[in-house]
């Protein structure tokens, strides 16, 4: 068992951020990484932070720490030896479960004096590799050495074989973090030459700082990703009443600003992610503030000062932005107080700010050393393919693809900030179909950094081009009017652009129907050469592993030849994506425990997919609990090489796939990738319309794939 103890040289290092982020870089190499937090620090708290935060990232269990009263308790009572004997106890729990275990240590703090004493301790109790985290500036090597030595005497100096490491967080000297965030693991972010520079300098001050006795782990800048609270967190700071709350929760604040002035001279403060805080009184800056959002600036939101709120008339006036999703707060507090108030609000992640915790996990799990991660968790290892190695490889292998994809809806704004992310990270070329002054609106309304290289194509300059060809292609059935009114739809031109070569993939969907993105596709992309249908999975990322479900999208009703092609195709795509394919047929009924024309439909599949592909792993019909549960399969179906193991589940009909996976998802809080479409002849793929940035890099990264599968 390896157990890593992140021990703190002080408070407001990022502790919490970075036990995150060497869990989630273990993650995406398939490692199956546990966490415990042994002693609270907080009293009257049965909750802890990072421990909550861990299981809603993670999707595991953990235990819950030695509450404060009970660590405070023993320690006066000179009791430690009990106490260190409940830590390595909780241990246990968790290693039963797991190959590392990422262990925060106590913060050393003017309250806590045996902090550093329990730390060494505990190193000992859990023969635990020790990293060290710390800040770091570059500007003065010596003070950050310094801080360093005092703790690392706890553990026998730089030389001693315990200590293994030093993450240095929030590092002052370095441009500010990427405005990118990392859509997963992304090693281009590591500071390499930075890190063998400020060893040099740190060598002056402790000789072993930055060798191979104790190396720089991890050198991650301060940025404003990792201090980005939500609008709803900043009501209870300022004693805050909503008149609006809104998009309060999904809204960030990047910047806070007083309007003080006339508000000519304070416009320039109306721009993406600011919040504004302003005397109730002051009717323009509310009206400001509303004229922003209805030109689609998505401010933070707006914070109204002063005992009295603004009148009902003057809310109703500014419906319009409202309705938009403008956080509007009224504070009893003086603008000063409320600024002030504002201005000290800790950088703490809620336990409840899940999207937050996942943005930082990535980008520090990025500037984290990769080698020296295979060096000190490479014993016991059982490598699964978790859902962030699952997400890590797909970008992975999108960016080795280098494939276009054309994005029909192109000034729509999560299409292009997913068409910027792809852009800059190599994941694709994307080629947004809209008109560049559109497309640049939204980029500066939104505060999104459009690449330089990223391709925006006015539809209006080329549509003209397509209109014989799509004539050509649909002979017979439609004549060149018809051709050019169906091309003014940007779904129908880009999939002309993916029919004639001129692209490798089409996504679509953020606004758009399935029937929208998928029926041009029909008409004229067509399906290969070795299918008859088209047909839908969905990449259903499970804790520890990830399944695949086919059809929960497509085929309302197939018969059991075609049941067959949806399980072979589905299998290849599993094949595509890293997964060692074993297809459950799923049915009411296993084996022959039950008859019926739905069962008998299921059966008669199986066997003709095993007659066309005798390479693969097929058996059914399984009911989905002997599928996918390892003692119910021994049960059930002995002989099985598939049930208990299941991987790839085909689902007899679109009623009981939509359903099961929408179960799935969400009473077990599972991530779905997906749909993504198989058996046309180039890839086309839609989107949910309630898709996150997210959601939409993932399914272009998909796309890519799968052109280069096809090529």
């Amino acid at each position: 068992m390896n157990t890593i103890l992140l021990i703190p040289t002080g408070e407001g290092v990022g502790l919490t951020s970075a036990c995150l982020g060497m869990i989630y870089a273990l993650d995406c190499k398939g490692i199956n990484a546990g966490f415990l937090k042994p002693f609270s620090q907080i009293a009257d708290t049965t909750i802890d932070r990072t421990t909550t935060l861990y299981s809603h990232l993670f999707q595991h269990k953990s235990v819950e720490p030695i509450i404060y009263e009970k660590l405070t308790q023993l320690i006066a009572l000179g009791e430690t030896d009990e106490l260190l004997e409940e830590a390595v106890a909780l241990h246990r729990q968790i290693a039963a479960n797991h190959d590392v275990i990422i262990v925060e240590g106590l913060v050393p703090n003017g309250q806590d004096h045996f902090a550093s004493e329990i730390n060494a301790a505990l190193a000992q109790a859990l023969d635990a590799q020790v990293v060290l985290v710390s800040t770091a500036d570059l500007a003065d090597p010596r003070k950050t050495a310094e801080k360093v030595d005092a703790h690392l005497r706890q553990f026998g100096g730089a030389a001693s074989a315990r200590t293994t490491g030093v993450l240095f967080m929030r590092t002052k000297g370095l441009p500010e973090g990427t405005a990118e965030i990392p859509v997963t693991l992304d090693p281009s972010l590591r500071l390499d030459e930075k890190i063998a520079e400020f060893s040099k300098e740190l060598q002056r001050y402790n000789r072993f700082m930055g060798t191979d006795d104790l190396p720089i782990i991890g050198l991650v800048p301060f940025s404003n990703i990792l201090s980005v609270p939500r609008s709803l967190d900043i009501a209870s700071v300022v004693d805050g009443t909503w008149l609006h709350e809104g998009e309060a929760k999904q809204r960030r604040i990047l910047h806070t600003s007083l309007i003080a002035s006339d508000i000519e001279a304070e416009l320039q403060k109306f721009v993406a992610g600011e919040l504004i805080i302003s005397a109730a009184q002051r009717t323009d800056t509310l009206l400001a503030a509303s004229v922003a959002t209805s030109n689609g600036i998505p401010l933070a939101g707006l914070v109204l000062t002063e005992q009295s709120a603004p009148a009902n008339n003057v809310l109703e006036f500014c419906q319009g932005a409202i309705k938009q999703g403008l956080p509007i707060l009224h504070t009893p507090l003086d603008t000063l107080e409320t600024a002030q108030r504002l201005h000290h609000f800790g950088n703490e992640i809620p336990v409840d700010d899940t999207e937050r915790a996942e943005q930082v996990t990535r980008f520090v799990s990025s500037h984290i050393d990769n080698n020296w991660l295979d060096q000190h968790t490479q014993n016991n290892l059982h490598p699964r393919l978790s859902p962030s190695a699952f997400r890590y490889e797909l970008v992975q292998k999108s960016i080795a693809a280098k494939k276009r994809i054309v994005l029909p809806e192109g000034d729509e704004p999560r299409t292009v900030q997913a068409a910027a992310i792809c852009q800059s990270r190599g994941i694709a070329h994307c080629i947004l179909l809209a008109k560049p002054e559109s497309v640049a609106e939204v980029a500066k309304a939104r505060g999104i950094q459009l690449p330089s290289d990223l391709e925006i194509i006015d539809p209006d300059s080329i549509r003209d081009q397509y209109i014989e060809p799509m004539v050509e292609l649909r002979k017979g059935k439609l004549d060149a009017l018809q051709a050019k009114a169906q091309l003014q739809d940007t779904v129908v031109l880009g999939t002309m652009m993916l029919a004639l070569d001129q692209v490798d993939g089409l996504v679509s969907g953020a606004i758009h129907t399935t029937a929208n993105t998928v029926r041009p596709a029909f008409q004229l992309i067509k399906t290969a050469p070795n299918y008859s249908l088209v047909s839908s999975i969905f990449f259903m990322l499970l804790p520890d592993e990830v399944y695949v479900y086919g059809d929960c999208a497509i085929n309302p009703d197939p018969n059991a030849e075609q049941l067959a092609e949806i399980a072979i195709q589905s299998a290849d795509s599993a094949k595509a994506f890293g997964l060692d394919p074993r297809i459950a047929m799923i049915s009411y009924s296993t084996g022959t425990s039950g008859t019926g024309a739905d069962v008998e439909k299921v059966a008669e599949a199986t066997k003709i997919a095993k007659q066309r592909r005798p390479d693969l792993l097929i058996d059914g019909p399984l009911q989905y609990d002997a599928a996918s549960v390892e003692s119910v399969g021994r049960q059930k179906a002995p002989d099985s090489q598939v049930a208990g193991r299941a991987n790839v589940f085909i689902f007899p009909d679109l009623n009981t796939g939509n359903t099961t996976y929408k179960a799935v998802q969400r009473a077990a809080n599972v991530v779905s990738v997906g749909p993504m479409l198989q058996g046309l002849n180039k890839p086309v793929n839609d989107l949910s319309r309630g898709a996150l940035v997210d959601d939409i890099v993932f399914t272009i990264a998909l796309t890519a794939i799968q052109a280069k599968q096809q090529d």
